[in-house]
């Protein structure tokens, strides 16, 4: 379960911690024709950026020409979403590519790490909105039935927003 108190005191911590966790994150393009894709998230918390191995021939990659462009990321969990808005660019950083390399990423590309269809996105935040709950069921169960019967919206959360 989330942390609601947590959210409330340190919600840029969470997150970040909420990020390292997942195994996938949702990411979007500049172009909004375009679908958001599932990445693996690679951190690198204190420079405040995350990191992505992508193909040079993917679809997301061929709209990122020079220069970095405004995209959301969403994290969503059971009990915690976040989204993300910052820059994402195209940039091949080898001292990033060695720190996260894995047999995972090597099952992508043939080539390894001199494949010449690989390369990485870097996102960096500028701001996210959270949602979290700690409710179990029968607690959500109890707010659903009782905002119904006094005409009120259920108390299942909290909400916040971060700047980075």
């Amino acid at each position: 379960m989330a942390d609601i108190d947590k959210l409330e005191t340190a919600p840029k911590e969470q997150l970040w911690k909420h990020i390292r966790d997942v195994r996938c994150v949702m990411l979007g393009s500049p172009d909004p024709n375009q679908h958001m894709q599932p990445m693996t998230p690679q951190i690198e918390e204190e420079t405040q950026e995350i990191w992505f191995f992508a193909s040079k021939s993917s679809e997301l990659v061929q709209t990122l020409d020079v220069g970095a462009h405004t995209v959301h990321m969403c994290v969503v969990e059971k009990d915690y979403q976040a989204c993300l808005q910052g820059a994402l660019r195209v940039e091949l950083n080898s001292h990033i590519l060695d720190r996260h390399w894995n047999s995972v990423v090597a099952a992508w590309f043939e080539g390894g790490k001199s494949d010449p269809d690989l390369t990485m996105l870097c996102f960096r935040p500028q701001n996210a909105s959270i949602w979290a709950s700690s409710q179990n069921p029968i607690t959500f169960a109890y707010e659903i039935a009782k905002a119904n019967m006094k005409d009120k919206t259920p108390d299942i959360g909290s909400r916040a927003n971060v700047d980075f």
